[in-house]
């Protein structure tokens, strides 16, 4: 077997950047204008330079086609994917590393390079479209990580300002787990997990009744979960 006959596959860095957006779970889709996939939809991501890893790889990518830089995202690689078929506009077999965004107040985007346009697009809306490749099931894996991930973690209090109301914490997982949450219930699970909100002894006046503000506590995970 001759060497080139060995090197079968190239590797691709696919990026799932999902956002809060008016209180809407939202991610960043693509028009691609490179040859493969050409007018459809995808999540945005691109082959690996020479000297490159995956994720120097995602960011740039990240950077060229949809507009956003290092500084505003943090990724945490999300899965491999590697049917042999994944992608069939390519003469070799595509491997893609895929990674995950989750974050609060991500900009605009900013259409670039392989990307006619790009946009935030709300993930219920997403899920429906015919993306590029294998890019629905990726879609679907980061946003059920995501979910997962409020589950487990205080990630939600990232969303929100320094102090909080009730209320905006449970929209926060309303937005991302696309439910509605009985209110006494939900503030009874925060209040009873330990080191997730702390409460500032100060309130939120307006409309109705005063709204008592909350802080992040000292809690990175939480125990018991805050499950669906």
């Amino acid at each position: 077997m001759s060497r080139e006959d060995r090197l079968v596959a190239w590797v691709a860095a696919d990026i799932v950047a999902l956002t809060l957006r008016d209180g809407v779970l939202q991610v960043a889709l693509v028009k691609r204008k490179a040859a493969a996939a050409r007018g459809k939809w995808a999540l945005p991501g691109g082959f690996l330079l020479a000297g490159e890893s995956a994720e120097q790889a995602a960011y740039r990518e990240l950077a060229e086609e949809v507009g956003l830089g290092a500084r505003d995202v943090r990724l945490e690689q999300l899965g491999t994917y590697s049917a042999p078929r994944r992608d069939t506009d390519h003469e070799k077999r595509v491997i893609s590393i895929a990674h995950l965004v989750l974050a609060a107040n991500l900009p605009e985007t900013v259409a670039g390079t392989d990307a006619d346009v790009a946009d935030w697009v709300p993930v219920d809306q997403a899920v429906r479209r015919r993306l590029a490749f294998d890019h629905p099931q990726i879609l679907k894996d980061a946003v059920e990580r995501a979910r997962s991930k409020l589950e487990y973690s205080t990630l939600a209090t990232s969303f929100l300002d320094d102090v909080f109301t009730m209320r905006e914490l449970r929209a926060v997982y309303e937005g991302v787990w696309g439910v509605t949450l009985d209110a006494a219930n939900f503030h009874r699970k925060v209040i009873g997990t330990d080191g997730f909100v702390e409460p500032t002894g100060e309130v939120r006046r307006g409309r109705g009744r005063p709204a008592a503000l909350f802080r992040a506590g000292r809690a990175d995970s939480l125990n018991p979960p805050l499950t669906r």
